[in-house]
């Protein structure tokens, strides 16, 4: 049989603080919007649980017991601490953080990153440090577990729990270095069909979406060397005659930091003129981690540094 203390709940909490507060059922039971008659049978239960009345007659009022007054300020201070656990968590306040954020992110999206994220680190959060990693881990069970916080690039083949925030979207241009043979003039399927390719890809592979491209043009292009990275085939392309693929802005687009790379090594960007897919950047993360007002400001670090001003 149950004691009766196993009987107490926040209900009962909430109702003997409005009780012993107002004095008077009827009171309490406006306080708490309910009718007084459904007070009543809450003061019956509460001296029941209690054993003790709480609230006597008195001509035409009603009075405290000795537990009622001995009771009254604990009971004021449940409710009060009940209100403090069930109400929304506020924001973290980014200033007061100190937290080491794992991001996960292709070396070239990295590079983007990382600039704009410490800069804001500086501005905002000065606690905050930044770990990135290459894309080594699956990220679906790296964010689950939280070997990571954050996974930036291009998203797929996450777990169903996986929040997911597209970020932006860039096509894909032929970098050359200044003086190549294609550069300075309009490129046409033929002469970069012709061309030295180098080839992107972490599994070795050397065909992609421009191979697919071309066959439609029974066209084949020549891949000399498959590099792991972006930045590597980037500085291959500085140094030699070889094409490599890089991510863009969309025409009428404001320019976004991950295309800030090429410049930087003075590579030419050429118009593609094949109808290739775009790619699209975003950012994953484990639900448990979406209300967390760290991670939010993490989140809106990321989505501020890679979106382009001025782009929504």
């Amino acid at each position: 049989m149950n004691s009766p203390h196993s009987a107490l709940d926040a209900n009962l909490a909430v109702a003997l603080d409005a009780l012993l507060t107002e004095q008077s059922v009827t009171r309490a039971a406006a306080r708490l919007r309910t009718s007084p008659a459904a007070m009543s049978r809450t003061l019956g239960r509460l001296r029941r649980t209690l054993q003790d009345p709480l609230l006597v007659r008195a001509g035409q009022t009603m009075v405290p017991t000795p537990r009622a007054l001995a009771l009254r300020d604990e009971a004021a201070a449940v409710v009060r601490r009940l209100g403090t656990l069930l109400s929304p968590g506020e924001g973290a306040d980014p200033a007061t953080l100190r937290s080491a954020f794992t991001l996960q992110a292709a070396d070239l999206v990295g590079a983007a990153l990382t600039p704009g994220l410490l800069h804001l680190a500086r501005q905002e959060a000065p606690g905050v440090s930044f770990r990135l990693r290459d894309e080594e881990l699956e990220a679906g069970s790296a964010l689950r577990d939280g070997r990571i916080d954050l996974e930036v690039g291009s998203i797929d083949h996450m777990a169903p729990e996986t929040q997911v925030e597209e970020l932006v979207t860039l096509r894909m241009m032929a970098a050359v270095r200044p003086g190549h043979p294609l550069a300075g003039k309009a490129l046409d399927p033929a002469r970069l069909a012709a061309a030295e390719h180098v080839s992107v890809s972490r599994r070795g592979r050397f065909t992609g979406p421009l191979d697919t491209a071309l066959a439609g043009q029974n066209l084949h292009r020549r891949v000399t060397a498959v590099l792991p990275s972006h930045l590597a085939a980037m500085t291959l392309a500085a140094r030699s005659d070889v094409v490599c693929l890089v991510p863009a802005a969309l025409p009428g687009d404001p320019e976004s930091p991950l295309t800030h790379t090429a410049a930087a090594l003075g590579l030419c960007l050429l118009d593609i003129p094949l109808p290739l897919p775009p790619l699209t950047i975003g950012m994953a993360w484990h639900p448990r981690h979406a209300a967390d007002g760290a991670h939010q400001w993490l989140r809106s670090a990321v989505r501020r540094t890679l979106r382009a001003p001025g782009s929504t």
